[in-house]
């Protein structure tokens, strides 16, 4: 009996200079994505990061007023092992994004001020392949992204946008999601793999709480395993995978 044949990932479009990735939580982005990031950096490509909440309801222990700050300058040290100076935070309620008009007005003026030819969001689905739910905030920015590159480009839609020297940006070629079940691309992940170690291990008091293992052994056999895994569809190298959307 023949062996089903594996679907081979293609390499990530290269012709591109700006990055914006959108997300909804601190540490969304080091969960599998940030070797990647590490890599265009070093190439010289610019990343800058929106995040559209601050991460406040995700310590049990720790009240929201007290988790917000420690979780920002967490996202800022992480971001900036990786290459990446540009960090933003919307400002919307951890827990209760909600998708609508405002969080679309909010990432296509980010879009706007940055300009990227790339955008990069996290899964937008229901669930995690099939296999556990994925929350509503992730969902919610997810697709917001992905409908936030085309309101970024009408100058009719939020036209408030231009009236505060925002001007249409049409200029995304691409939307990558990082975390999907049915990716499309993939980057080596080999280059930026100790760095994506090191930049989710500045979530510390996250990860503190979020197991009793060693938090070195817990990320790196996290994110080694996340890319050899995706390797097998990447010609055998350790892989960060995207599901990209042409626009």
């Amino acid at each position: 009996m023949t062996e089903p044949t594996v679907t081979q990932l293609e390499p990530m479009p290269g012709d591109w200079r700006r990055a914006l990735a959108v997300v909804a939580h601190p540490d969304d982005l080091e969960y599998g994505c940030s070797a990647a990031i590490a890599a265009w950096t070093d190439e010289g490509r610019e990343v800058a990061y929106v995040l559209a909440t601050r991460g406040e309801a995700g310590i049990d222990t720790l009240a929201p007023a007290e988790c917000a700050p420690l979780r920002e300058r967490e996202q800022r040290a992480s971001a900036a092992v990786v290459g990446v100076s540009e960090v933003e935070f919307l400002g919307h309620r951890d827990g209760v994004v909600e998708y609508g008009t405002a969080l679309r007005r909010d990432i296509a003026a980010a879009i706007r001020r940055h300009r990227p030819e790339l955008v990069i969001t996290m899964n937008h689905r229901d669930t995690w392949g099939g296999v556990a739910w994925n929350t509503p905030d992730h969902v919610a920015v997810g697709r917001a992204t992905l409908d936030a590159a085309a309101d970024a480009g009408n100058r009719w839609i939020f036209p408030e946008l231009t009236d505060q020297g925002l001007e249409p940006w049409n200029g995304v070629r691409w939307v990558a999601v990082a975390g999907s079940s049915s990716p499309t691309h993939a980057v080596d992940a080999t280059p930026g793999l100790e760095r994506a170690v090191r930049s989710l291990l500045e979530h510390r008091t996250y990860i503190e709480v979020l197991t009793e293992e060693d938090p070195e052994t817990y990320v790196r056999g996290f994110l080694t395993g996340l890319a050899e895994a995706a390797g097998e569809r990447f010609g055998g190298r350790p892989a960060v995978t995207f599901e990209v959307f042409a626009r």
